[in-house]
């Protein structure tokens, strides 16, 4: 498995990391065989969040590895705070108190990354850093980082920050392309020629930012994965076509298109089937041609002007 450096943290990652948001069902035997699968496949990135499974998902991985401590010097941890009681919260006290909360529940003492889930219109940046500045010098939390932040909400947040962020998640696949569709478009009148999010895609690129492609097999907002879905006829065609040539799965080419991009996007897939697991690791290995990558991304149903 090909690794990456998140950011510029010096934390290497593999390129394709595993969501938990789905594990709360498990058990505990399965949760460990789920880690002891990714390592195998190379996956050594685990994304959480502490309203995943209302907490339950990180309890139950914290009991994997309260069973077995000499694996939390192979993974990199990451999870999410600022979602909860219907609202998003980037106070001090609920950001430290969160992370107490997610330090005990994966029974680790540290957090590789902290993620701010979602943005929050009420946030102070100076507030947001004295929290980080506690949780970086306590050892609690190495770096830091959010999620669906746009450039000028990045720029903001860091302007309070002495830690650079380093990490922005971002809903990123073949159905889901509007942080490049702008681009693609610029000049024109054509429907996705809007600039939604502040170029984020290339602001990261220029800012030493990784992004992270969450439900990268979806489309809409979680309505479905398009892979082997009626409703997408053509693409499915097509990545069959290019699975062949390359001799891996559907699967394996539609995280290998998020991966050609050269913004070096780390794809998450929140699969608990360790069979599927391998077939999105294949696309580690896999560097679609130019004209493919642009084949997919027109069977997607994306205009070129």
């Amino acid at each position: 498995m090909k690794t990456m450096e998140l950011g510029t943290s010096g934390i290497r990652a593999s390129v394709i990391g595993l969501g938990c948001m789905r594990i709360a069902s498990l058990s505990e035997q399965a949760i460990s065989d789920y880690v002891h699968g990714a390592l195998e496949c190379g996956v050594n990135f685990f994304d959480h969040a502490d309203i995943y499974g209302g907490g339950k998902s990180e309890e139950l991985f914290g009991s994997a590895l309260q069973q077995e401590p000499s694996l939390r010097d192979k993974l990199v941890l990451q999870s999410k705070c600022a979602i909860h009681d219907g609202m998003y919260d980037f106070s001090k006290e609920h950001i430290l108190k969160s992370v107490d909360g997610i330090l005990s529940r994966l029974h680790t003492d540290h957090l590789d990354i902290l993620l701010l889930h979602r943005p929050d219109p009420l946030m102070e940046p100076e507030e947001v850093g004295e929290a980080f500045q506690i949780l970086e010098e306590s050892g609690k939390v190495r770096q830091f980082g959010v999620s669906n932040f746009n450039s000028r909400q990045l720029t903001l947040l860091q302007s309070g920050l002495k830690q650079k962020l380093q990490v922005n998640q971002m809903q990123f696949g073949l159905m889901h392309t509007g942080m490049i569709d702008h681009g693609v478009q610029t000049n024109t009148k054509f429907p996705n020629s809007y600039d939604r999010d502040g170029e984020v895609l290339d602001y990261c690129r220029l800012k030493g930012i990784t992004l992270q492609a969450w439900s990268p097999f979806q489309y809409g907002f979680f309505e479905g994965s398009f892979l082997d879905n009626e409703k997408f006829p053509e693409l499915n065609k097509v990545l069959a076509e290019v699975g062949e040539k390359y001799g891996v799965s559907k699967t394996a080419v539609a995280a290998a298109w998020i991966l050609r991009h050269p913004a070096k996007i780390q794809v998450i897939t929140g699969t608990t089937n360790l069979q599927h697991l391998r077939d999105v690791a294949a696309a580690a290995d896999v560097t679609l041609s130019r004209a493919d990558w642009y084949a997919l991304y027109r069977a997607a149903g994306n205009e070129l002007p």
